[in-house]
């Protein structure tokens, strides 16, 4: 049975499986493997980011993802940099070199209750202020998320509204 939909809105269309989506043109890179980051990655396939995993340590892998060890020209203008673990020692460097690239959006994860560590990092690396102010943190939408997979649905959807240029949450 057809849906009656507003023939005006292709969004619509594609939500009813009547159009295909545009590709979407973007990538998700997790920082770090952790539990968040193998979520973020699987999540942001099936929205459409090319996942794509840079963790600096070559012994710890995610099963399923191939890691990038170092940074690259998939840090361009369609790269959305997430740092997963915000205890990391490497936070201050990584974080340096993915500043250097011209990536859309880069956010660190962490409670806006305790310090942002990747401040001093930076700051001790000699990061301009201006490019520390890049980062983002706290990071996705306000869900309350506690577990991997809620903290990534509430990253992902935090993305998407940024993307959209939209405030998230309820407001239309």
């Amino acid at each position: 049975m057809a849906h009656t939909h507003d023939a005006e809105d292709p969004a619509c269309a594609v939500a009813h499986s009547e159009a295909p989506a545009e590709p979407a043109g973007r990538t998700l890179v997790a920082v770090f493997a952790s539990p968040v980051a193998e979520c973020l990655l699987r999540f942001g396939a099936e929205l459409g980011f090319r996942p794509i995993l840079f963790e600096p340590d070559p012994e710890r892998r995610l099963e399923g993802f191939t890691a990038v060890t170092g940074p690259g020209a998939w840090l361009d203008a369609t790269a959305d940099v997430v740092l997963t673990d915000h205890h990391r020692e490497e936070i201050g460097p990584v974080l340096r070199d993915v500043l250097k690239f011209p990536v859309r959006w880069v956010g660190i994860m962490g409670s806006a209750r305790h310090t942002a560590p990747h401040v001093r990092a930076l700051a001790g690396l000699g990061v301009p202020p201006e490019e520390i102010a890049r980062v983002h943190r706290p990071i996705g939408l306000n869900i309350g998320s506690r577990t991997p997979p809620e903290i990534a649905v509430a990253t992902l959807a935090g993305l998407i509204a940024d993307r959209n240029a939209r405030p998230g949450g309820f407001a239309f």
